[in-house]
């Protein structure tokens, strides 16, 4: 959708925070693709249509194979493409808790790793600069 005033494109993502045992989980992004290394929470791109709720469980069942319902929206931020691109960036970020305990397993063509991060523990942490909000 654009922007009629300055024809800037959206774009909207959104993020579940996943909690097991007090700690959260972060999934890494594989070398060679966009901020490729850096760890983030599970999520991604709503789909043309799709519910902001819909595209956060899909996109978790997606990137970890964990199966969890939306409990309740987090916070939303927005910022301007980091890239440069006129596009801004609009992202939800869910509590969501899980159906059943499962093994997390990646997909593989986007992530290469994962770890439960207790929250005093985040700050080492790379993330990708739109989770440092």
């Amino acid at each position: 959708m654009a922007d009629p005033v300055g024809d800037i494109a959206e774009k909207h993502l959104v993020y579940c925070r996943i909690v097991r045992d007090g700690a959260v989980l972060f999934v890494r992004r594989r070398p060679g693709v966009f901020l490729g290394g850096r760890w983030e929470l599970p999520g991604g791109t709503v789909e043309p249509g799709e519910a902001h709720e819909t595209a956060a469980v899909r996109e978790v069942v997606e990137e970890t194979g964990l199966r969890v319902r939306v409990e309740q929206e987090r916070s939303r931020h927005n910022w301007m493409d980091v890239t440069g691109k006129p596009l801004r960036i609009h992202a939800r970020v869910f509590d969501v808790i899980e159906e059943r305990l499962a093994k997390v397993s990646l997909n593989n063509g986007e992530h290469d790793d994962y770890a439960w991060v207790r929250p005093d523990e985040i700050g080492p942490l790379d993330l990708a600069q739109h989770f440092r909000f």
